[in-house]
């Protein structure tokens, strides 16, 4: 029951991050593929409604957002290291920042290439989801602001990797992972045209390398053989302590989890565990009997429901 189970899709950018994460550990895992766009039927009786992809599953506890899913692969399978030298702090921080600084402005700029092949419900849903327009047109119009922020968020990248071969030093991390994923965006969507938008020269050594990471071993498992699995275990013992939430909410109370940047829907269960990092919440649903649904406490907002 300890397998490792991803429920992604191809084309997901902080999917990509996490199939490198296995690459870099050589790991075997289980490839579940979710639509990319609601609804997502076999997905959250998991999750108890979170729709973002990835999600890690293993057995019975289910693991939201790259940030946690990194942490959760490195203490499993601590060797090799997703956090050369104890920088967990660092790459965590390293990749929130590329992160909410390039997501948006990269996409558009793969959408200002591409945007004219994406079928329009899908466009429909992400200016709902995310309140931004992935049109060709309006990712034209918006062109010059995002490769204003791209090539800034660049500088600084090629800055970190001078005279290194990853951006700690001579080890991959889940830092390089984390940064490497929207470049990887924008050069599967966008191809060449888009290429030639950024200053990517001084980093083409380092996308070589860590694209060179692979993806592990990949196993495809249909989501109901999944849904299945978590209905026949149970799920671990937290690690948090049951009454440790910084804001004062106890075990056993009802409470809502909600992302603060987009996709903001509440995520509803019962209060497990929760600490300074991570917040788990009891969920159970018929298709999966009881599940625990791990969040990161950066990215993620909880309240009294």
């Amino acid at each position: 029951m300890d397998q490792l189970i991803l429920h992604h899709y191809d084309f997901s950018p902080y999917s990509e991050a996490i199939r490198l994460a296995f690459g870099l550990k050589d790991l075997d895992w289980q490839s579940v593929e979710t639509p990319p766009m609601a609804p997502k039927p076999d997905l959250v009786p998991l999750t108890a409604g979170y729709r973002r992809a990835p999600v890690l599953q293993v057995g019975a506890d289910v693991y939201c957002d790259t940030r946690l899913i990194l942490r959760e692969i490195e203490r499993r399978h601590p060797k090799p290291t997703l956090y050369p030298w104890g920088q967990i702090g660092m790459a965590s921080a390293v990749g929130d920042w590329w992160n909410r600084l390039t997501f948006f402005p990269g996409a558009q700029l793969a959408t200002s290439v591409m945007g004219d092949q994406i079928p329009p419900e899908f466009i429909e849903e992400r200016r709902a989801l995310m309140g931004h327009d992935f049109t060709r047109a309006a990712s034209v119009a918006a062109l010059p602001v995002n490769r204003q922020r791209l090539h800034a968020a660049i500088a600084w990248l090629a800055e970190m990797l001078h005279g290194r071969a990853f951006i700690f030093g001579d080890a991959p991390s889940a830092a390089d992972l984390s940064t490497y994923h929207i470049l990887w965006f924008i050069r599967q969507n966008g191809g060449a045209e888009a290429e030639a938008m950024l200053p990517l020269a001084p980093l083409r050594d380092w996308t070589e390398r860590v694209a060179a990471l692979g993806h592990g071993r990949r196993h495809k498992m249909e989501a109901q053989a999944a849904l299945d699995i978590a209905r026949h275990a149970h799920p671990g013992p937290a690690r948090a302590p049951a009454d440790g939430d910084p804001g004062g909410l106890k075990h056993g109370q009802r409470v809502a989890v909600r992302a603060d940047d987009y996709a903001r829907d509440p995520v509803h269960g019962i209060l497990v565990a929760a600490d300074a990092e991570t917040v788990v919440i009891r969920h159970e649903e018929a298709r999966v009997g009881v599940v625990h649904v791990h969040f990161p406490r950066v990215g993620y907002d909880v309240v009294a429901a």
